[in-house]
């Protein structure tokens, strides 16, 4: 059995220096077919934290924001179970432990605001280079139904567990 992760943020603005609101992410394994993805993990982030230490907020995102489903934006902008960075490295450092690949939609999205994240605590971040998956690319290749079925967008953990399943799909495809 393969272990791979599906990770997906939620942020304040598009680049790599955005404040994140929230993160979540799955393990799959694109090869089995018949499991779905498991061992889900979901955390909000300190807003507070991000703010003094410089990631940024744009006014478009925000924008974009008050656009959105109020379910989508109330859990998103929601200040209960919100924490610090250095938790949220130690819980994603741990989590990563077996896998062997990070999945993103779209890896210079998210996966250059983690690594910038990382960067700005003086962490090393724990995966390489080469462990890095998009699966907007490997959606493109295939006819997933999954790919379009999240019914709770812009949810992190709601996008990453639909976001792992059409990889798992398309891979069986």
């Amino acid at each position: 059995m393969a272990t791979h992760i599906m990770l997906d943020t939620e942020t304040l603005d598009f680049t790599h220096t955005s404040l994140v609101l929230t993160f979540g992410a799955v393990k799959f394994d694109p090869h089995d077919w018949e499991k779905d993805p498991w061992d889900p993990i979901y955390f909000r982030l300190d807003i507070d934290e991000q703010t003094a230490m410089g990631r940024t907020i744009s006014e478009s995102t925000m924008e974009w924001w008050g656009k959105q489903p109020k379910e989508a934006f109330d859990e998103a902008f929601a200040e209960d179970d919100r924490i610090s960075l250095d938790q949220f490295i130690k819980e994603l450092n741990r989590y990563r432990v077996g896998a062997a690949k990070i999945w993103a939609q779209g890896p210079l999205f998210d996966i250059d605001i983690l690594e910038n994240m990382y960067k700005m605590k003086g962490q090393p971040v724990p995966w390489m280079y080469y462990d890095i998956r998009d699966s907007r690319t490997v959606m493109d290749m295939g006819n997933s139904d999954a790919k379009t079925s999240n019914s709770n967008a812009h949810n992190s953990l709601a996008d990453a567990y639909c976001q792992a399943c059409a990889v798992r799909d398309i891979y069986r495809e």
